[in-house]
This record gives C-alpha cells, sequence and structure tokens, in this order.
C-alpha cells in the first residue's frame, strides 16, 4: 500500500486495486440482492452479473499479472457505502416495494463502477498496456451490459404495475389506499419505479 504517490504507476496500481475490492464488495452485494429480491428475473439477473463480476475480479488480478505488479487490494469507500446503503434501505422497505429498492441500488453500482474502468482505461492507454486495456475493457462492457438490463427490468416492472392499475380500474375497483401502519395494501401490484430511474 502506498502512504505518498511519487508517479502515476502508483496511482494506476492503486485504482486497480480499488477496482479489485470494488468488484470483492460488488459480489457480496449481488449476493445479498438476489436474496432481497421479490421477482424471480431480478434474482436471475443478479445471479448472472455475479457470475460475470468473479470473471472480473479475475481479470484484474491478470491485469497485476501483465503489470508484473504483485496483487493488491486498495479500499474501496465509495463501493463499500453503496454496498451498506442498499442493504440497510432494503431492510427499512416494505416488501412490496423491496424490487424498487434493489434496482435502484444495484443501478447507482453499476454507474459507478462504469465511470471507474473508464478512468482505468485511459490510464491503461496512457501507459500503452494494451492487454490490460483489453481485460479492464471487458469489465466495462459487462457493466453497461448489467446497466441496460437493469433499466430494461426496472420499465417492465413499472409498466406492469401499471397495466394491473388499469385491470383494476376497468373492473371498477377502487384504488389501494394506506393501511393505519401507513404501509400500502393492496398486494401484487409492482411498485412504482420513478422516470429517474430509467
Amino acid at each position: 500500500m502506498f502512504e505518498h504517490f511519487t508517479s502515476a504507476e502508483e496511482i494506476f496500481s492503486y485504482k486497480l486495486g480499488a477496482a479489485l475490492t470494488m468488484e470483492h464488495y460488488s459480489l457480496e452485494m449481488l449476493g445479498d440482492l438476489e436474496q432481497t429480491a421479490v421477482r424471480r428475473e431480478l434474482k436471475d439477473l443478479f445471479a448472472e452479473h455475479a457470475h460475470e463480476t468473479r470473471q472480473q475480479i479475475e481479470n484484474l488480478k491478470q491485469c497485476f499479472m501483465l503489470l508484473g505488479e504483485d496483487v493488491n487490494d486498495s479500499p474501496s469507500p465509495m463501493t463499500k457505502g453503496l454496498a451498506k446503503e442498499a442493504k440497510s434501505t432494503t431492510v427499512t422497505t416494505d416488501e412490496s416495494l423491496v424490487d424498487a429498492v434493489v434496482l435502484a441500488g444495484a443501478l447507482e453500482t453499476e454507474h459507478y463502477e462504469t465511470a471507474f474502468y473508464e478512468t482505468l482505461i485511459a490510464h491503461a492507454q496512457a501507459r500503452g498496456a494494451a492487454d490490460v486495456v483489453a481485460l479492464l475493457r471487458q469489465n466495462l462492457e459487462q457493466e453497461m451490459a448489467a446497466i441496460v438490463k437493469i433499466k430494461e427490468v426496472t420499465k417492465a416492472i413499472a409498466r406492469d404495475g401499471i397495466a394491473i392499475l388499469d385491470m383494476r380500474a376497468a373492473a371498477g375497483e377502487p384504488p389501494a389506499g394506506d393501511d393505519e401502519t401507513g404501509h400500502f395494501t393492496t398486494t401484487g401490484i409492482p411498485p412504482f419505479v420513478p422516470p429517474s430511474s430509467f
């Protein structure tokens, strides 16, 4: 671990180690999200991305080898914070809304990881480390694909919720309300997902 950076290479090595730590936190978070999610398609999505994340971890270790450096696990406080926030928010959320919270946490994390990889790629290109760039690009492409999939599921859940509400309205059923505890009382309706999540 570096106490004081004296070169761009040291900073890159530190950030590469932070990416490794980031992916370990993400892998743990994906396991938590898979267990917490209610819908099967979300559970499958998180399991699939956990498999990709394991490969991303191996890619990062390979980057260190290609650079002739020891693998390090620099801290990644932002990822740790995102994982902690996602976990604490799902614990305090009614089950009818859990999937919306899970999706939001996953999307926030994927955007952070994408930005992290874009920065690493720029620095690896500056070093002329083409093999490292190729591995980092694989990770970036998987993160970007995960973002697309998360957005697709988010939109599908929102559409399903609107369709159910439309069917109930057509059948003359009263709109759902809140009970005395303040919880949403109609079960089976997917939660509203704010447009900003798209």
